[in-house]
């Protein structure tokens, strides 16, 4: 992929700005804060980088002075759980790659920030939890040492539903022991959704051009829609799990979280390749450069052939008005409908896939605690059961641990008993190729959720319910794009289809994006406002 043909995109190109001076880079004359995150695409600050007009070392002291006015100053949305000490120094070393007139990827350079359950050489990966406080990583995931050798510059970590919200019954989305209650910069009592609630509001609050979360079922796309911005869950394979804490092997993957589709699908190119750690990503072999060009080159498909999963946009009176909206909007943009299709009831799945991930939650947690080397204070699951009720007061107040005690009871995966679940969510997940296959579609269609919940410690999370289930453990890609809000809350349109896809719901997402222009900045109200 040409570093020209992404900047020369129509729908990537920053405003005014042209690919490349045609010359060595100028010094910067900038501001700091002339290029703010929330107002300029990545491309656009690349272009502006090669033109001289910021640096890489700007642009990361820019975002260090957003995360300390947000995190410390106020509101305190908590979605930064720490910085990374090295930064300024890794901001550097791009910046003297540039200065040579090199350009390795159309977004090298760039400040990014990653979810605090990705193994990060030299810095804590805690999980959000107190039991992995000050728990150093011996060495960065593969999703680091991608970004890392494609020279993005890692800001910090992001804060997260602890445990990845995979930790007790009537858990509160965005809260962690370690890092606390973050909130949603659109409104401050509003739940931030999901477990990559921190990468969601740090990308929504404009910390960073982009961030990397991770998600099982939901937590990529539920918080990117509930923060109203872009988030993409790859095809189970496309990127690799090898040191991100895990819940569950058929369903973990990491993914990108940008406030547009093209950002998204950048970030995304430059996480993907192949890890013999990791034989999920064998799936991609012959295929990856392929892949990563097609995310870097897209441009919008007008003509897809959509199916309608009509029985999502049935969610409240308030509601459905924007979704139905959102359903003009692409027959307006020359979309083939098919409305309704009728996909497979999640409750055919009769709990098997919750079954799948508790089984494969014990093994992989297990796992984990075990390359953590002989000398880490939590050596297992039980381990972690125990020091939890050491500190109840600290970790269980809000809620509690149900689901580690469960996969602390479950057998080894050779169990009947998993072994029967996970073949049935194989034949459940079958059934959403053959809709597929039926109607001849590109991509299934569905709102991402509803409106975010305000925020409940006795309740704890609560919603109109969302599509992502589907996706999820069937291992497809997914992406959420904002598609307007309700009362000043952002909701999301999904479009999902077949494995390795992603190019195709990118140049689909980027037409619905161009068409709707739905992406709004958040106002961090203290509530949402309602008329008369």
């Amino acid at each position: 992929m040409k570093r020209s043909t992404f900047l020369k995109s129509a729908v990537l190109a920053g405003a005014g700005l042209n690919a490349g001076c045609g010359r060595k880079r100028c010094e910067p004359s900038s501001p700091v804060d002339a290029f703010d995150f929330q107002a300029n695409t990545a491309n656009r600050l690349s272009v502006a980088m090669e033109k001289g007009e910021t640096s890489s070392v700007i642009l990361a002291k820019q975002a260090l002075k957003r995360i300390e006015a947000l995190e410390r100053q106020g509101p305190k949305l908590r979605a930064v759980i720490a910085t990374n000490p090295k930064a300024l120094e890794e901001a550097a070393e791009a910046e003297r790659v540039l200065r040579q007139g090199k350009f390795p990827n159309p977004i090298f350079g760039l400040p990014v920030l990653v979810k605090d359950n990705l193994d990060t050489a030299g810095m804590p990966t805690t999980a959000g939890s107190l039991a992995l406080e000050g728990s150093i990583s011996l060495r960065d995931s593969f999703v680091v040492g991608r970004l890392k050798e494609a020279g993005l510059v890692l800001i910090g970590k992001t804060n997260l539903s602890e445990w990845a919200n995979f930790r007790g019954q009537r858990s509160i989305s965005g809260w962690s022991g370690l890092g606390g209650q973050t909130l949603n910069p659109h409104c401050l009592d509003r739940s931030p959704s999901e477990s990559s609630s921190g990468s969601a509001a740090a990308v929504a609050a404009g910390y960073v051009p982009f961030a990397v979360g991770t998600e099982t079922n939901g937590s990529i796309v539920t918080p990117a829609s509930a923060c109203g911005i872009v988030g993409i869950k790859p095809t189970v394979g496309v990127v690799s799990r090898t040191g991100i804490i895990p819940i569950s092997s058929s369903q973990d993957t990491a993914g990108p979280m940008a406030r547009t589709v093209a950002d998204a699908a950048a970030l995304l190119a430059m996480m993907m390749g192949i890890d013999e750690n990791d034989p999920a990503t064998g799936r991609q072999r012959g295929r990856t450069d392929s892949h990563r060009d097609a995310l870097l080159s897209q441009k919008p498909r007008l003509g897809a052939k959509l199916g309608i999963a009509r029985e999502f946009f049935r969610m409240h009176p308030l509601v459905d008005p924007v979704f139905e909206k959102a359903i003009a909007s692409l027959r307006e943009m020359g979309a083939e409908l098919v409305d309704p299709i009728a996909l497979p009831p999640t409750s055919a799945l009769s709990r098997a896939d919750s079954m799948v991930m508790i089984y494969e939650y014990k093994a992989g947690l297990n796992a984990y605690f075990a390359s953590l080397g002989p000398d880490a204070r939590i050596k297992s699951i039980t381990d972690l059961i125990a020091f939890n009720e050491r500190e109840a007061a600290r970790e269980l107040w809000p809620f509690g641990q149900e689901r580690l005690i469960e996969a602390a009871g479950k057998g080894p995966l050779t169990d009947p008993d998993y072994l029967a679940a996970k073949e049935q969510c194989r034949v459940w997940s079958e059934k959403i190729s053959a809709v597929m296959d039926e109607h001849q579609l590109d991509a299934i269609v569905a709102p991402s959720n509803g409106p975010s919940a305000t925020l409940d410690p006795i309740y704890g999370d609560r919603g109109m319910g969302d599509c992502s289930t589907y996706a999820a453990v069937a291992g497809l890609p997914h992406i959420t794009v904002p598609c307007g809000d309700v009362f000043g809350m952002p909701v999301g349109l999904s479009f999902f289809g077949r494995a390795w896809s992603e190019p195709l719901l990118v140049e689909i997402a980027l037409a619905f994006e161009e068409k709707t222009h739905a992406l709004r900045t958040p106002q961090s109200l203290s509530m949402v406002s309602i008329p008369g």
